[in-house]
Formats: structure tokens, C-alpha cells, sequence
């Protein structure tokens, strides 16, 4: 489990070092907390949930910078459509990697959380201690960073 949950604290601390310290912190928790284990969902999901905890509390300490905008008032966007040019636009993994890394913390977090985690934003308030509109704000936020950061360094 040690290489896939490793992974899970860098994506979030986005830290060699920090993801290092995190997952053996996370290690110990599991381990001192494995009579907690019933059995609902498989060992690896229960680990996973304790190593993104763990992860997102080390951000937190970090002070990451979430905006609220729960008394913003923002006109709704349209969705955005793309061209079958832009469609068959295809980024390298690292490339993305990389300007994933980038992102602020709060919006890496959201991003990472929605979509390589599969959490949904009423998970990813409850978690963050945000709201669910924050939570939405800073995943698309997030998306318009990322899809700056990629087209600043030519990728696309």
C-alpha cells in the first residue's frame, strides 16, 4: 500500500519530504487504530481515508488559503464548449503533473480531492471544514489556473 498512498500525500502536500513524514504519521495512526477496522470497506479504502486525512490536516496547518464566497455574488458561467480541435488535444501525465503542482493549496487540494479522489463537494466541505459553494469556487478556479498554467508554458 506504501507507493499508492505515498502518491495520495504528495498529490495533497505536494511536498517530497512532507509526503514522507505524513505517510509514516499516517502509518502509525492506522496501525494504533486498526481495532477501529470493521471490516465495512476494504483495508486499502480505510487506510486511504486515514492517509488523505492525515495529508489534508498537514495542508491545513499550512494555513492553505481558501476563499469563502458564500456572500459573493458571481453570475453563472456557461459551460464551456470545445472544439473537436481542442478535444483532440492530448497533455502529457508529468506535464499536467506538474502544473497541478503549481496550483495554490487550496485549489490543489479541491482539484485533487474532486478529481483524482473522487470525493464530491459536500465530502470535500466536510473535510476542509468549507462549504460546499466554496468548495465548487475553488475546484473551478482551479480548472481556470490550471488550464493558465498549461497554456503559459506552451504545453497546449
Amino acid at each position: 500500500y506504501s507507493k499508492a498512498m505515498f502518491n495520495i500525500c504528495m498529490r495533497i502536500t505536494n511536498d517530497y519530504a512532507e509526503a514522507e513524514d505524513v505517510l509514516q504519521e499516517a502509518f502509525v495512526d492506522a496501525f494504533r487504530k486498526l481495532d477501529t477496522f470493521k471490516g465495512d470497506a476494504t483495508f486499502g479504502a480505510w487506510l486511504k481515508r486515514i492517509v488523505i486525512n492525515k495529508s489534508i490536516n498537514h495542508v491545513k496547518k499550512r494555513k492553505a488559503d481558501f476563499v469563502s464566497v458564500d456572500n459573493m455574488d458571481f453570475g453563472e458561467e456557461p459551460p464551456q464548449k470545445f472544439s473537436g480541435e481542442d478535444e483532440e488535444l492530448k497533455l502529457q501525465v508529468k506535464q499536467v503533473h506538474r502544473a497541478i503542482q503549481q496550483l495554490p493549496d487550496g485549489f490543489r487540494v479541491v482539484l485533487t480531492l474532486y478529481l483524482l479522489e473522487g470525493y464530491d463537494h459536500r465530502e470535500i466541505s466536510e473535510v476542509l471544514g468549507i462549504t460546499e459553494s466554496t468548495s465548487k469556487s475553488q475546484y473551478n478556479r482551479a480548472k481556470k489556473r490550471l488550464l493558465s498554467i498549461i497554456r503559459e508554458n506552451v504545453l497546449i
